[in-house]
């Protein structure tokens, strides 16, 4: 019963429930715990293949991430019974959380809940190990796991979280896998960024900031007499890689005397981390 759950899963991997599509559609254009989730699976894949522990690019659940993120193991809730896979328990699940309408759904549990960091993620998923991306629920389902979700295969990832300040720091650690990092955002320089190179903030009355966007460094390169990073960004619902600079410094982005918009000397990536798998 399990193997024909998984195969199921996986025929049906990216449709959505309408429910999901709606709830899509209504959410902001970024979410920060979504958004750290996918960063870290994708920094897991890539050192998962690195390191040949995968024979090819494994797509791991982000959603998985989403689900258990404070989430504390409690032995004495477990309804045995409901954790199997059977399939009186999966029309259960059907009848109780997706033919049946709610008005109280993920939503307002994401609401509950603390804003994820992609340094969370890494160490949820070295505690509870994840499953491929096809034999769980997509990025942002508003359902619910199932109790028998528990069945599912999980790959266990093993390893340490290691974090950088500087990008000479960083670049030690890019030298042998993606890295994770924020990104310094202003608009409309990166909705324009298009091939060129994205050189943050600019002069102009219609610049304005943004905000701090997790993202996964992939390489650095000339471009153009320039030294930039290929960066993977989530923006506006849309993957895409860009070029970085990685020259460019700025003091502030306050225009308007709001303190809060204030920065200190920096570059435009920062906060740099990666995990450090271990292959024992």
């Amino acid at each position: 019963m399990a193997e024909r759950l998984l195969q199921s899963m996986s025929r049906v991997a990216g449709r959505c429930h309408p429910d999901c599509v709606k709830a899509s559609d209504e959410q902001e254009d970024y979410h920060a715990s979504q958004n750290a989730a996918l960063v870290a699976v994708n920094l897991i894949s890539s050192a998962r293949l690195i390191l040949k522990l995968d024979a090819e690019f494994t797509e791991y659940s982000a959603q998985f991430l989403m689900d258990n993120a404070g989430k504390e193991d409690d032995p004495g809730e477990v309804d045995q019974q409901r954790n199997q896979v059977t399939t009186e328990n999966c029309l259960r699940y059907l009848a109780e959380n997706v033919w049946t309408k709610k008005e109280n759904g993920q939503g307002g549990m994401d609401q509950q809940r603390p804003v994820l960091t992609v340094k969370d993620c890494l160490e949820l998923a070295f505690k509870k190990g994840l499953p491929r991306r096809e034999h769980w629920a997509h990025l942002g389902c508003t359902f619910k796991a199932p109790p028998f979700a528990c069945q599912i295969p999980r790959v266990p990832v093993k390893g340490e979280v290691v974090e950088v300040k500087t990008f000479d720091e960083a670049f030690k650690l890019l030298v042998h896998q993606p890295i994770g990092a924020k990104l310094h955002l202003f608009s409309p320089q990166i909705d324009n960024v298009g091939e060129g190179v994205y050189k943050g903030l600019t002069t102009g009355n219609e610049t304005h900031y943004v905000g701090l966007r997790d993202v996964l460094i992939a390489s650095v390169e000339e471009f153009e007499g320039d030294t930039v990073a290929i960066v993977k960004i989530c923006y506006k619902k849309k993957l895409s890689f860009i070029k970085v600079s990685l020259s460019v410094r700025f003091l502030s982005v306050a225009h308007d005397g709001d303190e809060s918009k204030l920065i200190a000397p920096t570059g435009l990536l920062v906060d740099f981390c990666v995990p450090r798998l271990s292959i024992n």
